[in-house]
C-alpha cells in the first residue's frame, strides 16, 4: 500500500506545501468522496451545496492545482468534458457506455500482459499507458 492510500488528499496536499483554505479542503473532500469521474461543473455544483461560496472558477484553479502537483489525473472520455479522479492506488483502465456516459472501472491481467509484450516486440519497455474502450451496450438476446 502506497502513502497515498493511507494520506487524504488534504494531506497530500499540505505535504506539498500548498496552502489550504476551506474551500480548497471542501473541494478536496468532493473529490475524494466521488465513485465517478465528475467534470468541472459537476465537482462545482457538489461543492457549492457544502459551500454555496464557491465559484466555478475557484473549483476550475483547484483542480488544475491538483493535476499540476500529480494528485489527481484528467480523463478525456470524447463527451466533451474533462473529467477527473484521484490518482489511483491501483491502475486500472475504462471501459464507457457512449449512450449513457457511464464510465466502468476495470482491470485485466491478460490485457497488461499482452501490452508488455507488444512493447517488448517492438524493442521498448513499457513505463505507462492508458486503455480506454468506448462501447454501447448488447442488443437484448444479441451476443455479437
Amino acid at each position: 500500500m502506497n502513502s497515498q492510500a493511507t494520506a487524504t488528499l488534504e494531506d497530500q496536499c499540505a505535504a506539498r506545501g500548498m496552502r489550504m483554505t476551506d474551500q480548497r479542503r471542501v473541494i478536496a473532500q468532493v473529490i475524494e468522496q466521488s465513485d465517478d469521474h465528475p467534470d468541472v461543473e459537476e465537482l462545482y455544483n457538489r461543492a457549492s451545496r457544502i459551500d454555496p461560496k464557491i465559484s466555478l472558477s475557484t473549483v476550475y484553479r483547484t483542480v488544475n492545482l491538483f493535476e499540476e502537483a500529480g494528485l489527481v489525473t484528467k480523463h478525456d472520455f470524447k463527451d466533451g468534458r474533462a473529467r477527473f479522479e484521484l490518482i489511483p492506488d491501483e491502475h486500472h483502465d475504462h471501459l464507457i457506455d457512449i449512450r449513457s456516459g457511464k464510465v466502468i472501472e476495470f482491470r485485466n491481467e491478460e490485457i497488461e500482459a499482452i501490452q508488455e509484450v507488444i512493447a517488448k516486440r517492438l524493442g521498448y519497455r513499457l513505463v505507462d499507458h492508458r486503455l480506454e474502450l468506448y462501447a454501447v451496450p448488447l442488443e437484448k438476446g444479441s451476443k455479437k
